[in-house]
């Protein structure tokens, strides 16, 4: 029966520091993966932030070049006529709406829904206002249309979604 008492009396130290050593070794290992973790997080925040924030700068180039003043500005030539134009309008808004899909990756959904609703609302002013033209209407006329219908439209859905993610990049940066 002394054996058991002395040998408890090792073993029951022995095991409390054992224990103690096991915990010390375990929070040390929690704070490295932490540390690890958040090196991690750093880095990747080092990458995508750029990454993002070119996307938002193409986003908010996207919808100026959405808005039906550079639009129509830029693709009129008055050579074309109404049907022709309005063709070309909506071409060129799917293209460059196309060719930014990518970008939704990098910002929220909501953004990403007032964008794409934007270019929706602007293709129906532009169909609309090509509803009412007559044959030997040009350009001009369906120009002339689709800017009175767009101003009717309150509040502006491309300046909308352009405050929108510009309010957007502000929180994030």
């Amino acid at each position: 029966m002394d054996a058991v008492i002395e040998f408890g009396k090792m073993l029951i130290p022995a095991g409390v520091v054992l224990y103690a050593v096991y915990l010390t070794v375990k929070t040390m290992l929690a704070n490295e993966v932490e540390k690890k973790m958040l090196d991690v997080q750093g880095q990747n925040k080092e990458t995508v932030l750029p990454i993002r924030l070119q996307a938002y700068e193409r986003i908010c180039l996207l919808l100026e070049r959405l808005s039906p003043n550079n639009l129509i500005i830029r693709l009129n030539t008055q050579k074309f006529s109404a049907a022709e134009f309005q063709h070309m309008l909506i071409l060129e808004i799917n293209n460059e709406f196309n060719h930014n899909l990518s970008q939704q990756v990098y910002m929220s959904h909501e953004a990403w829904e007032l964008i794409k609703n934007s270019k929706e609302d602007l293709i129906a002013a532009i169909n609309k206002a090509g509803e009412g033209m007559k044959e030997e209407s040009t350009s001009i006329d369906l120009a002339k249309e689709v800017f009175q219908r767009y101003m009717e439209t309150n509040p502006d859905p491309i300046q909308h979604a352009l405050q929108f993610v510009k309010s957007e990049i502000q929180k994030e940066f």
